[in-house]
């Protein structure tokens, strides 16, 4: 990734008025990595964006780290509310047409933003698009399992078991939020797997096949690491099909998983001894199954 200087970036950025494209970095207290993921936009090939960082709250060197970049990049702040809420709040101040989403533990290789603008100027009924990625754990290259890779097309039955899409592999259209609405900011964690799900049972999903990002994983803070995630991927689930939005095979799919989703979540809860969590996602078995 070459070498960006601060100095010369000042006049570069955001000289399409509007720009073309709208890339959203939400970020925490990851002062250590910010710095190479807004790199990575900054020395994109495509030069018709703005980049926006939405500053979370944070109580670590951000704010310092956000002011040298000056007019090159649009800084906002707000207390902590999540990443969905900062997300959205980017979203909210965006100018694009398109709109691309980076994590701020992973990073972009240079012909990310290029190869995504020209897929959908290819592909203008296509609302959304991903791109491959290589994934670093701890600081080493790994390869992803075969169920991890990325799909194009209507992906809605696969998404169901585990999240097919990466935040920072996306760029779509603006319009798709008109149609599926923004991140749902009560939950605190995959409100990615929420949204994909919104988005990928009524429309397609493009795939670049190059890996054109960065995933990094292993650290801490990493929301996917948290523990009993699947309440969330739960609601999701429970929540989309109440919405009527799903076709009859869709329904079948959607109560296949959510059934046995229920199932393995309340045996941990009694497991543990939380016996009214267990009875909440039991009487919801019994609702999803008609008994």
């Amino acid at each position: 990734m070459r070498k960006v200087e601060k100095g010369s970036l000042q006049a570069m950025n955001l000289r399409m008025d509007p720009p073309q494209v709208s890339v959203i970095i939400p970020t925490y207290n990851r002062a250590g990595c910010l710095r190479e993921a807004v790199d990575s936009v900054l020395a994109q090939e495509f030069r018709g964006f703005e980049l926006i960082v939405v500053d979370d709250g944070s109580t670590d060197e951000t704010p310092q780290l956000l002011r040298e970049y000056g007019s090159s990049i649009r800084m906002l702040r707000q207390e902590n509310r999540g990443v969905s809420a900062a997300r959205n709040a980017g979203i909210a101040a965006s100018r694009g047409e398109l709109i691309a989403f980076l994590d701020s533990d992973d990073a972009w290789l240079p012909g990310k933003l290029a190869r995504q603008v020209e897929f959908f100027r290819q592909n203008p009924e296509i609302l959304i698009c991903q791109t491959e990625e290589l994934w670093v754990k701890n600081g080493r290259r790994v390869n992803p399992g075969q169920r991890h890779r990325k799909r194009g097309g209507m992906i809605f039955e696969p998404s169901l078991a585990l999240c097919l899409v990466s935040p920072s592999a996306v760029m779509l259209r603006r319009e798709l939020f008109e149609q599926v609405g923004l991140f749902d900011e009560r939950l605190p964690a995959c409100e990615d797997y929420d949204l994909w799900l919104r988005v990928s049972c009524r429309f397609p999903v493009g795939l670049i096949e190059t890996p054109l990002i960065i995933k990094r994983g292993g650290h801490a803070d990493q929301l996917s690491r948290a523990r009993g995630l699947d309440r969330y991927r739960i609601e999701s689930i429970a929540k989309l099909m109440t919405d009527g939005c799903l076709s009859a095979a869709q329904r079948v799919a959607a109560a296949a998983v959510l059934t046995l989703k229920c199932r393995l979540y309340a045996g941990g809860c009694r497991k543990r001894g939380r016996h009214a969590e267990a009875d909440r996602y039991e009487q919801l078995l019994r609702d999803v199954s008609g008994e």
